[in-house]
């Protein structure tokens, strides 16, 4: 699993919190110092925007607790 963030985002925040409660292990990218990781993103994407949690080849954007607590399987 793979968060990608930013330092001042508040949801990123939130999903991390949410993930650490849950216990589940994710990397974190954080694409204010990897500037190659926001541009790969917002080609998968479509969005310039974080967080983007990826579960699998399946992505969560911003915090959505019900979509994360499905694809988790929580």
């Amino acid at each position: 699993m793979i968060v990608y963030t930013s330092p001042t985002c508040t949801y990123c925040y939130v999903v991390k919190i949410f993930l650490k409660k849950n216990k589940i292990e994710f990397e974190e990218i954080d694409i204010s110092e990897d500037k190659e990781s926001g541009k790969r993103l917002e080609k998968k994407t479509g969005v310039e925007t974080v967080p983007v949690t990826f579960v699998g080849e399946k992505f969560v954007i911003g915090y959505n607790k019900k979509k994360l607590k499905e694809l988790l399987g929580l």
